[in-house]
């Protein structure tokens, strides 16, 4: 699957958002400030869990339609290459830094993705929840995807995580664990299955489209209202999670993602094209890895968003592109590879960015 540029800058603004989030409550002294300031840096990562699976769906649907079947192995080794290098490095660096305050269960929390349910984890392991959400989310979807081979089943699915959700955040508030479990699987994996729904769909979307094409700009500013206003709605009323909030304002803003997506993957705007911003998106797995370090609440330093970046830019070129040569070299064909390393070749030759 070619890498796609367009999503890159769909990446870059998503960091953006995360990062302005983080230095705004760093720097705010108003609690709705703050608030609302959260409330866009959580959308910065929801728009990152779209795009993982919308991406994710469509490697393994590709691989599924070039060899007639899903390696797991062959996707757990790619991904592995894909995240594990990175993510050490931030964790070894933060391990030696902040030894003194750090427990080893919390470590060990970090280091096997379940950071999300680690709910006292130090500040400076608190955004690897969304890191464990993600690896929790590659455990489950490629087998439910290599098991259930029919469209209706696997859209069943889906249709019935993005329904659960809800009603689990609701169970979670009348157990009294609101704000302990908002970052446990099944509270957001209604944002992943969104974006693998769409991946699914795309093929019957696409023709509805062309049908009208001349509202395209019209229907764009259409979903962005969305991305604008829900958030805002979420900080302004701090956080308060309300019925009206759970089974309209959140599946809306939901697809309103997936709809910018689709949009940036068809016909993208030049500004997700340009080049700095195109950067910006390659780098952002280091950038949101080092960026808690940096522009985060109380401990955001002078300077702190060019410390992120000159640390993710480090990771990202001596880390990252080190180990995609490696998975790339090992995907090569050649004397002795199999039938799956030559599928892998042909499947995820360039490498696609997280989440």
């Amino acid at each position: 699957m070619k890498r796609i540029p367009s999503l890159d800058g769909l990446r870059a603004i998503s960091i953006l958002l995360v990062m302005l989030g983080h230095w705004a409550e760093a720097r705010s002294q108003s609690t709705t400030v703050t608030d609302v300031a959260g409330a866009f840096a959580n959308l910065g990562v929801q728009i990152f869990f779209v795009i993982s699976g919308y991406l994710i769906t469509q490697v393994l649907l590709q691989e599924k339609r070039k060899t007639g079947t899903i390696s797991l192995r062959g996707f757990y080794m790619r991904r592995a290459y894909r995240i594990l290098p990175a993510a050490t490095f931030f964790m070894l660096a933060v391990f030696i830094v902040f030894r003194h305050e750090l427990r080893w269960y919390h470590a060990l929390a970090a280091m096997l993705y379940l950071t999300n349910f680690d709910f006292a984890h130090p500040w400076f392991l608190g955004h690897l929840w969304s890191l464990s959400v993600e690896e929790q989310f590659y455990l489950l979807w490629p087998s439910v995807l290599k098991r259930w081979t029919r469209l209706r089943g696997r859209v069943q699915i889906l249709l019935g995580v993005i329904a659960f959700a809800p009603v689990y955040r609701i169970l979670c508030h009348l157990l009294r664990l609101h704000g302990k479990f908002d970052g446990t699987f099944p509270a957001v994996a209604d944002v992943l299955a969104t974006g693998c729904l769409l991946a699914l769909l795309e093929a019957r979307l696409l023709p509805r489209m062309e049908k009208i094409k001349a509202w395209q700009w019209p229907l764009t500013g259409l979903m962005i209202l969305p991305l604008l206003l829900v958030p805002l709605y979420y900080g302004v009323h701090q956080f308060h999670i309300t019925v009206w909030l759970l089974f309209l304002l959140w599946p809306a803003l939901h697809c309103a993602i997936a709809g910018v997506l689709l949009r940036a993957v068809q016909s993208p705007p030049w500004i997700l094209n340009f080049a700095p911003v195109m950067w910006l998106g390659k780098v952002s797995y280091s950038l949101y890895l080092w960026q808690q370090l940096f522009v985060y609440r109380d401990h955001a330093r002078p300077y702190g968003a060019l410390l992120a970046l000159a640390m993710a830019s480090l990771s990202y070129y001596l880390v990252e592109r080190t180990a995609l040569r490696l998975r790339e070299k090992r995907a090569r064909p050649g004397k002795g590879k199999t039938k799956e390393m030559l599928a892998l070749a042909i499947v995820e030759a360039p490498p696609i960015s997280m989440t």
